[in-house]
């Protein structure tokens, strides 16, 4: 009896000392904090890009991560030999999950590791076979960020919550856009790993200079800093050096499309090649993933452009399958932790009812709900517009009440129209009870765009009826589309200083509404002034901003009370300034006076209640 106790006893240590060599082995990389990624890289069976077992659809790896009040079911991916951003590597053991905790304190992890035919994307995991590091538990502690704005992980992870704004998770700021919509093609870059122009026969072939128009940002070289992020020493600095620019300008988004196979760039894909749609080049999706990191740390949201309309049938001729859920879940697992995610379902979307040559409203929903599924983070969720305002109408009719669309990306062709389009479908989604966040992410003539300052120096039409058209429309801000006919077009732009003033102007509305008004408590009343041709925005009874594009003064409807007056400056921003007016004592209609000076300019007047009577 004695000895059988003892063989017991044995075998449970020997038991626990297999476990705890195991675990020795779980890397663990990142700064354990709030906010920051974490990533745990497992040894597990040896693969390669190319192996007859194919490592992104034959195995699969998820991880749970849970604190006991929150769960988060978190895709892995094959990380090669998990340096490949540097050594381009192919092949290796290693296997990577990456983990964005919400809160500090202690997170337990439990691992699900199986291996079969297409398990990645269909059958049932809990039947498959289990291979190490199935069943795999630790604990990782969280502590609080050390992080300042603009840096993501100084506010949390930006939420769509119902309502016409996004807002960070951490510290509850709302969220207005302004960014740049082109390059459409920004991942098009040289230094990426297994990047080539392939829109040709001799480019792919090889007859050709496969680097033919490839992004190099050598504009934005001297952008890049001592410390930055680079890959194989020295590369990378072009593209890091245009987000330290952008951010610089006050810029807060870019747009970019992830595969563009057939469509206009040619250019980008996550693929090992440009006819493959099953394998991954690690190298490549690593390199991606410093830039976007970056961004994180500079306060820069990530707009995925997923498709464009010209390849949305792609990939398992339009629905979802194999083709398709592989995509989506290796794009998923590889960034879905960052902390300001815009996952758009398609450029130009224009699906009918049926069709044999696109996607059908119901192929996009489906692709919606598995994003939704897939992603632990529940991350904001678009549909870009088609330009015509009628057929807009028609598609965008369509997901009002859906709950996995959760905004537009709206495609304007006449920047007359940006104004009313979002007063029309914050109404819309608002009556579905189902609020959208509604940006507006490019502009027409698509020959034309934003156009360069050199050609367009005071951006005055699409300031008024772009930028103000949306923000005081309750709208969640702008993107700036390049169009094609001019110098740093949309799939050529090498320097986004060709956009040096709209930047700048951009930034001036944004910090207009961050410093001056309780924006989220606000809504358009354009009926309440006399003018025709401004905008108004307010909180009734409290705060009142009036856009006016050629400066002229008009009567507002105010309640009884005291409010004072004062104008700000559009075009060059700066302080609050006074006009002839100061202060209105309602009710009725008032006068607002005129503004300080630059008659026929724009200007924003200022509307606020004041309280002036005795304490």
């Amino acid at each position: 009896m004695r000895f059988a106790i003892i063989l017991q006893f044995a075998a449970v240590i020997m038991a626990i000392t297999v476990a705890c060599k195991k675990t020795a082995q779980v890397q663990n990389s990142g700064e354990l904090k709030q906010w920051h990624t974490v990533t745990l890289t497992f040894p597990g069976p040896q693969s390669g890009e190319y192996d007859t077992l194919n490592p992104f659809t034959d195995y699969r790896l998820d991880v749970e991560f849970t604190n006991g009040n929150r769960s988060f079911i978190v895709p892995g991916y094959f990380a090669a030999d998990g340096n490949a951003a540097e050594t381009s590597a192919q092949s290796g053991n290693l296997w990577r999950v990456k983990f964005c905790p919400p809160s500090p304190g202690e997170w337990k992890y439990n691992v699900s590791f199986a291996k079969g035919k297409n398990i990645a994307v269909s059958g049932d995991p809990a039947s498959a076979q289990k291979i190490y590091p199935d069943g795999e538990t630790g604990i990782i502690k969280i502590s609080e960020s050390d992080k300042n704005a603009p840096d993501f992980r100084s506010k949390g992870r930006l939420k769509y919550d119902r309502t016409r704004y996004l807002k960070h998770e951490g510290n509850g700021e709302t969220f207005l856009k302004g960014g740049a919509d082109s390059p459409e093609n920004f991942l098009a870059y040289k230094e990426f790993d297994g990047t080539y122009y392939g829109g040709s026969n001799k480019a792919r072939s090889g007859e050709a200079d496969p680097n033919q128009g490839l992004h190099q940002y050598e504009p934005h070289i001297a952008d890049w800093k001592e410390g930055d992020p680079q890959w194989k020493a020295g590369q990378g600095k072009g593209i890091i050096g245009a987000l330290n620019y952008l951010s610089s300008k006050g810029m807060n988004s870019f747009y970019f499309l992830t595969l563009n196979i057939l469509g206009d760039g040619e250019d980008v894909w996550p693929y090992t090649d440009r006819n493959e749609r099953y394998r991954f080049d690690c190298s490549k999706l690593d390199q991606w993933d410093i830039v976007f990191s970056h961004a994180d740390q500079l306060g820069i949201m990530l707009h995925f452009v997923l498709q464009e309309t010209e390849n949305e049938c792609l990939l398992d001729c339009g629905y979802l399958d194999v083709q398709r859920k592989l995509y989506l879940r290796e794009l998923i697992a590889r960034f879905s932790h960052h902390l300001a995610i815009t996952w758009n379902l398609g450029e130009e979307h224009h699906p009918t009812d049926w069709s044999p040559y696109g996607q059908t409203y119901n192929d996009t929903k489906k692709m919606a709900e598995y994003i939704r599924e897939t992603d632990p983070y529940d991350n904001f969720i678009v549909i870009h517009t088609h330009s015509n305002p009628a057929q807009r109408i028609k598609d965008m009719s369509e997901y009002l009440g859906f709950k996995t669309v959760e905004g537009p990306s709206i495609q304007c062709g006449n920047v007359d129209e940006v104004h009313e389009d979002a007063l029309y479908w914050i109404g819309k989604s608002g009556d579905a009870m189902h609020q959208w966040v509604v940006c507006i992410d490019e502009i027409g003539q698509h020959w034309k765009g934003a156009l360069p300052d050199s050609f367009d120096p005071g951006h005055d039409t699409i300031r008024h009826k772009v930028l103000w058209g949306n923000l005081m429309a309750g709208g969640g801000g702008v993107e700036w589309y390049f169009g094609y006919q001019y110098p740093h077009s949309d799939l050529s732009c090498e320097d986004w200083r060709s956009r040096d003033i709209l930047w700048d102007q951009t930034r001036t509305a944004l910090d207009f509404f961050h410093e001056n008004l309780p924006f989220h408590e606000m809504t358009s009343a354009d009926e309440i002034t006399k003018a025709t041709d401004d905008y108004c925005f307010a909180k009734i009874g409290e705060v009142y901003a009036v856009y006016l594009p050629e400066g002229k003064s008009t009567e507002i409807l105010l309640p009884s009370g005291q409010f004072s007056v004062s104008w700000f400056n559009p075009r060059s921003g700066g302080d609050l300034m006074n006009g002839t007016i100061t202060r209105i004592t309602g009710s009725g209609y008032n006068s607002i006076g005129d503004p300080p000076g630059d008659p026929g300019k724009d200007w924003v007047c200022l509307i606020r209640y004041s309280d002036t009577s005795p304490q």
